[in-house]
């Protein structure tokens, strides 16, 4: 996906340096946006329906597309991939830690599926006034893809006010630190699945990383989700 490929790739690593989240310019067009928020009312498309108040995950609802997915949301999972894959090893690399991932989405998902991890892990969330997610990590199984990305499908302060997407960073020997991105509608956040390399006067430390929405104080709110590894 060619959207996927003019991003400033560069900059949105320094970024994710910096911050461990880096907000991408436009992905998706408003129409597309629509396109995939309407999905949502097409149950044949999904595998099932989490209800966050019923598992103490917050208030609200997502869904998790059943594959293969809608041809939209596998090209950016696809395009997306290698951009995110040196990135990946980099952090790997920094930490000490092993790099299983290979060249391709299509080799990684063998992996899992091989692994037991078959499940599809692309989502659809939908909030209304008052619905928030808890802080927690996308952790499917043993074989995690270190980066993940959320599209905004609606106009934040229009379509939807509150809903903000939450991120806390766990420092070594320090206090978390908190960040509070507002997604534009048909760009992606990038952000760390469970933690990130944060350099220390020792090199490199691991800091985990949680995230969440905060409460939305009126209209709808949906995202797309892209996790890079599917589940067990």
């Amino acid at each position: 996906m060619h959207q996927v490929d003019e991003q400033d790739w560069a900059g949105l690593a320094a970024e994710l340096d910096a911050q461990g989240c880096a907000l991408t310019g436009p992905l998706l067009t408003a129409e597309q946006c629509g396109e995939v928020a309407a999905f949502y009312e097409q149950e044949a498309l999904f595998r099932s329906t989490v209800d966050m108040a019923r598992h103490n995950f917050g208030s609200g609802q997502y869904k998790y597309f059943q594959a293969p997915v809608p041809e939209v949301v596998a090209r950016l999972r696809a395009a997306f991939y290698p951009r995110l894959l040196p990135i990946a090893r980099d952090w790997a690399a920094r930490l000490r830690k092993p790099a299983p991932w290979p060249d391709t989405l299509a080799e990684w998902l063998g992996m899992c599926h091989e692994a037991g991890q078959v499940r599809s892990t692309p989502i659809l969330l939908r909030y209304r006034a008052g619905d928030w997610n808890a802080l927690h990590r996308d952790l499917y199984g043993d074989l995690v893809f270190p980066l993940q990305v959320v599209i905004g499908l609606d106009v934040p302060g229009a379509d939807y006010t509150g809903g903000e997407f939450l991120l806390v960073e766990q420092r070594p020997r320090a206090q978390s630190r908190g960040t509070a991105v507002s997604l534009p509608q048909g760009h992606g956040l990038i952000f760390t699945t469970r933690d990130r390399p944060l350099r220390s006067v020792r090199g490199w430390s691991t800091a985990p990383v949680r995230h969440g929405v905060s409460s939305v104080r009126s209209g709808l709110r949906h995202t797309l989700g892209l996790v890079f590894h599917d589940a067990s």
